[in-house]
């Protein structure tokens, strides 16, 4: 569902020299699939996120998402692409705080292909426990409601992906728990596969494949034609770490 190859992005410093940021050389992420993937602050592992998302463009090589190639748009192909596939829960929740909690989810709606579906929206902030919250704005709500209309929003369009980036980084312990399990829970229901990124022993634990997005970009780099031996390097595998509960 999800196929990543030979995919690069690097930004220039102030001191002018260009750094790289992201170096994969090969992930894959099958329909349904949960997996999270564990890396530090400034690891690169948000913008790895944002080109799969097509929030960003690749410097090079190729996203493959539900058949369509994301990284062959311009950014406008790229933002209906997205809005058609992809749900994405920010870690600062991005919502709007002009708007109620259900013109939150109806506004983010409007970008996908099936339009502003205020029934639908209402049906799926119920499903996340806010029913009873649908015209309040999100500084009247607690930062754990605040993530579930993030969650809402990110679902409503009934995407084939959901990317997370430190989904529970904002929130307590008991809310965090709760916020990852309901995101686990409706990826399930809906039968979206999830890409979660955090830096969070305790979530990484609640995922049974696991993997270090430093152990994937430092696998690019050893892949890439700059390797200063000039040869090809061996290429490694995707280690799947299994373990805690599913």
């Amino acid at each position: 569902m999800l196929a990543v190859t030979d995919l690069t992005k690097s930004f220039v410093s102030p001191e002018g020299t260009r750094v790289e940021i992201v170096s994969v050389k090969a992930f894959a992420l099958a329909a349904g699939e949960q997996v999270a993937l564990r890396g530090e602050s400034g690891s690169g592992k948000t913008t790895f996120l944002h080109l799969i998302a097509g929030i960003l463009a690749a410097d090079s090589g190729r996203v493959m998402l539900d058949g369509a190639e994301m990284t062959a748009l311009g950014e406008a192909g790229r933002d209906k692409l997205r809005a058609g596939k992809i749900g994405y829960v920010f870690q600062t929740f991005n919502l709007l705080q002009g708007f109620s909690v259900l013109e939150n989810v109806v506004l983010g709606m409007s970008f996908g292909p099936r339009g502003a579906d205020r029934a639908h929206a209402k049906d799926v902030l119920a499903r996340v426990g806010l029913g009873h919250r649908l015209d309040h704005f999100p500084r009247q709500l607690s930062t754990g409601q605040q993530q579930r209309v993030a969650v809402a929003r990110a679902l409503a369009n009934r995407p084939k992906l959901v990317l997370a980036d430190e989904p529970t980084g904002n929130l307590d312990k008991k809310s965090g728990r709760e916020a990852l399990a309901l995101i686990r829970e409706v990826c399930r229901e809906n039968g979206a596969a999830l890409l979660l990124v955090s830096h969070d022993e305790e979530v990484l634990a609640q995922f049974e494949t696991r993997l270090d997005f430093g152990a994937l970009t430092e696998a690019g780099k050893r892949a890439s034609p700059m390797n200063a031996t000039g040869e090809s390097p061996p290429q490694q595998n995707q280690q799947n770490q299994k373990g805690g509960a599913a």
